[in-house]
Formats: structure tokens, sequence, C-alpha cells
């Protein structure tokens, strides 16, 4: 049995660092793109918590691609990213009423974490045009679906902020 080392050796950290800090800084940018649109909407994921999300799903995923001899299945961890992530995005739902809010906000959770994934999968670019898209999707078709969409509340809830 080999002995567990306390570090990584030098070789492997000069291997893999440059890698693994890009895909960190792209993580914590696509998640803060999409936070900050989260942030100046008022909602309650922001912009710490998708940066949070997007890096640590980047980081599981770069994990699993950097345990050698193939022991793991970076599928696998992308797997449990995606199922524990739905725990999340399920506390932003809130029933009130015959309504309910925060259906977005734990979409986006749900898709900041995807992205995350991307990333450290090695696909910083893809990421990046995806968290491109999902900040069109939350703030551009925002007017779009107020004016196609022109929903009424019902009287007991056009009180409320």
């Amino acid at each position: 049995m080999h002995p567990l080392p306390l570090f990584e050796s030098y070789v492997d950290l000069e291997r893999v660092l440059p890698a693994f800090l890009l895909r960190c800084a792209v993580a914590a940018i696509c998640g803060g793109l999409i936070g900050i649109e989260r942030e100046l909407r008022g909602k309650p994921a922001g912009f710490r918590t998708n940066i949070l999300i997007c890096l640590g799903s980047s980081i599981y995923m770069s994990v699993g691609l950097l345990v050698p001899g193939g022991s793991v299945d970076p599928t696998r961890i992308a797997a449990q990213v995606v199922t524990g992530i739905g725990f999340l995005g399920a506390g932003c739902i809130i029933r009130e009423g015959n309504n309910v809010r925060g259906l977005t906000s734990a979409a986006t959770i749900w898709v900041v974490a995807a992205i995350g994934i991307v990333v450290g999968a090695g696909y910083p670019v893809l990421a990046t045009v995806a968290a491109i898209m999902v900040v069109a999707t939350l703030a551009a078709l925002r007017g779009v679906e107020k004016r196609l969409f022109q929903h009424e509340a019902p009287d007991d809830y056009k009180s409320a902020p």
C-alpha cells in the first residue's frame, strides 16, 4: 500500500494549477454575470450565491477529472451536483395561496450549476456562451414576457410587493 501524500507534488501542481485557476475564474465570472442580473431584480439567489454555485460545481467536476487512475467517473459527480443543487433550488420556491414564487430563481440555480459543470469539464468558452444566454433570457425576455403574457394577480395578491 502506497502512503497517501499530504500535498500534491510540485510537478502535478505545475501541470494542473493554470487550468484549474482558469476554470475557477471563468466559473466565478459566469456565475457573477447571472448573479448581477438576479441581484438587480432583488431575487433571493443573487450575486454571491450564483458565483458560489457555479464555482462549486466547477470544482467538483474538476476534481472528478483530476483523480488519477480513472477510479472516479466524472459523470457520476455531475449527476450528484444536479441532485444536490435540486435541494438548494427547492428552498427558493414559495407557495403563497394559489401563487408560486421563486421558480425562476430555482431554475437559475439549476442552470448556474450546469454552467459550472461545463467549466469544470474544461469548456470555459461554451460555459461563457451559456451564461450570456442565461442573462439574455433573464433580462431581455422579461419585458417580452410582460407584454405577451399580461399576468393578472388575484385580488388577495395584488397588495403584495
